[in-house]
């Protein structure tokens, strides 16, 4: 069985597997042991309630019982750029007319920008590749609107996905060849590194603080902006979905898009309803059953969420039937009440 909970201290081994194999762009998960040890017991003690609301850091593992090891992970931020600054570019358009002499015309630019400070984040989604089949990658983005629809009070009123910016198949942003690069003397790869250390807001101060024209740019990094990674467009899809939508952000090293949505307007957020639990026998399903249901209990500090069919959903009692497996797994007795979305959206 596959199982959603808050990452534990004993999971540090996996993530530093997952770090090493996620490649350039995902600078939430930075090769370094340390610091991935500091982020689980930050997430720990958010999931416990032990530190400030605005420092929440929820981070979701999927583990695979019969393995007894987690696959993946992702996690919501609760309000970025309140202890490191938050960076990114805004682009804008700037005219320029004349009459008199019959010149109009309008360029694109780039603007560096502290806007998105307090919104709150979706993060650090990655699925060990392995195990990139049937819904265990919907799940575990799917996961954090369960947890955004019973907890919104933790959370801002706005939530964005930084999403993963272009480069090639050698890790080589086209982006950061055209800009990054003139004022740092340093690979993609290298740099991605020390923003995932922390060193951002550090890296951000080198760079130019005024507008940049886009037609300076290399037609190659022009095409960049806004572009995500391959491996990343699965994840675009299903945010778009969910209503998130391009607000003209972009990251400011791989020109990766930023995208939002108010978190009341999240469709798995607005459309998550509660049910109450049942006891029945035994539940057979497949893993590649294309209209699975997520559903997950109501808990904080014990979050768990797992798979159902919806042969198991009764649309008139308001309940659904779970085997005695799926309610050890989800943590709840006969009675409790759950909170169901669809896998996928019709």
């Amino acid at each position: 069985m596959k199982v959603i909970r808050p990452i534990e201290a004993s999971d540090l081994d996996s993530l530093v597997g997952f770090a090493q194999n996620s490649g350039v762009g995902v600078t939430t998960l930075p090769d370094n042991p340390e610091l991935l040890e500091q982020r689980i017991y930050s997430s720990v003690r958010s999931f416990r309630s032990s530190q400030p609301k605005e420092r929440g850091n929820y981070v979701f593992a999927l583990e695979d019982t019969e393995l007894g090891k987690i696959v993946g992970v992702s996690a919501i931020e609760a309000c970025i750029g309140l202890e490191t600054v938050w960076y990114n570019y805004r682009i804008s358009k700037v005219v320029h007319a004349s009459k008199e002499i019959g010149v109009h015309t309008t360029n694109e630019m780039l603007s560096l920008t502290n806007d998105l400070t307090g919104v709150s984040e979706l993060c650090t989604l990655f699925l060990d590749e392995p195990h990139r089949t049937g819904n265990n990658g919907r799940m575990l983005s799917k996961c954090r609107m369960l947890f955004l629809a019973q907890n919104q009070a933790l959370f801002g009123p706005k939530v964005i996905a930084e999403m993963r910016g272009y480069s090639d198949e050698n890790g080589v942003s086209p982006f950061w060849e055209s800009l990054g690069r003139k004022f740092f003397q340093m690979d993609f790869s290298h740099a991605d590194y020390q923003i995932g250390l922390g060193n951002k807001s550090l890296v951000a101060e080198l760079m130019p603080k005024y507008p940049i024209y886009l037609f300076f740019l290399s037609p190659e990094a022009r095409a960049a902006i806004g572009k995500t990674h391959d491996n990343t467009r699965p994840a675009l899809e299903m945010l778009k979905k969910e209503g998130f939508h391009f607000n003209g952000y972009v990251d400011i090293f791989d020109g990766g898009p930023v995208i939002e949505s108010f978190v009341e307007d999240v469709r798995g957020v607005r459309e998550s309803r509660l049910v109450s639990a049942k006891k029945s026998g035994a539940v057979t399903m497949t893993d590649d059953e294309r209209s699975n249901l997520i559903i997950s209990n109501l808990s904080l500090e014990h979050f768990r969420a797992i798979q159902i069919s919806p042969k198991q959903v009764s649309q008139q009692e308001q309940s659904v039937s779970l085997s005695s497996e799926q309610l050890d797994a989800l943590r709840v007795a006969e009675g409790d009440q759950l909170r169901l979305i669809p896998m996928r959206y019709q």
